[in-house]
């Protein structure tokens, strides 16, 4: 039995599509249509997408996403914007090869993508707009790169969800425990602002690990906002 994030699948086709579709356009905005550009463009998608889990193929996936046409709206929004970022970001990394990154041997912590969601207090509605600061020891994590933002801005699109996966760090040695703490903050004008403390144990490995896995992920409980002057 595998679990899927079917996510990846719709945002990996629909990406490729979308980009061939701009180029025999001959759109002048776009630049290059490169694969890292593509994989760029999937990563900004993915990471600003909820993951969806099935136990099934792609039969049903598709047949899934058919039906609802809010999230195909969805995706193709979020690539569009990713396509634009990317060819408007001055990236000297441009050309440069992931495959080179993937060859760090450890051993190293391997750190879950952290998942949650910002929520109104009183309507229990997904907040939009709200920026949310990943810290360790009072200093903002570094991401395992430069399709992971932190801050990140919560948006309509991902109903309030924000996502964090943070760099790999060195370990003395393989087979270590160590527990990490990290602090949430969050911000929104006309909003109180909150603090969230959680703690997470890892146990050190071979390798850095550099790409997020759908099925390695921490699930932060949600975190409400509250607006200013309102009775919590």
């Amino acid at each position: 039995m595998k679990v899927l994030n079917y996510m990846e699948d719709l945002v990996i086709t629909r990406t490729n599509e979308l980009y061939n579709e701009v180029k025999e356009m001959d759109a002048p905005w776009l630049n290059c249509d490169c694969e890292h550009c593509r994989l760029d463009t999937i990563s900004y998608a993915l990471n600003r997408l909820p993951p969806r889990y099935i136990v099934s193929g792609r039969g049903f996936i598709h047949n899934t996403v058919d039906q609802d046409s809010q999230l195909k709206a969805d995706i193709d929004t979020l690539v569009i914007e990713g396509m634009h970022t990317i060819n408007t970001t001055q990236r000297p990394y441009h050309g440069t090869s992931k495959e080179k990154t993937n060859a760090q041997t450890g051993p190293y912590f391997n750190f879950p993508t952290f998942i949650g969601s910002i929520l109104d207090g009183t309507t229990f509605e997904p907040l939009s707009d709200v920026e949310i600061i990943l810290k360790q020891d009072n200093v903002k994590s570094e991401m395992v790169d430069y399709t992971w933002a932190n801050p990140y801005i919560s948006s309509k699109l991902t109903k309030g969800t924000y996502s964090f996966l943070v760099k790999s760090e060195e370990a003395e040695k393989e087979n270590i425990s160590k527990v990490f703490v990290f602090t949430l903050e969050a911000k929104k004008e006309g909003y109180e602002g909150i603090t969230y403390n959680f703690s997470i144990p890892l146990i050190s490995e071979a390798t850095a690990k550099v790409e997020s896995k759908s099925t390695y992920s921490l699930k932060i409980q949600n975190l409400f906002m509250f607006e200013e002057g309102s009775t919590n």
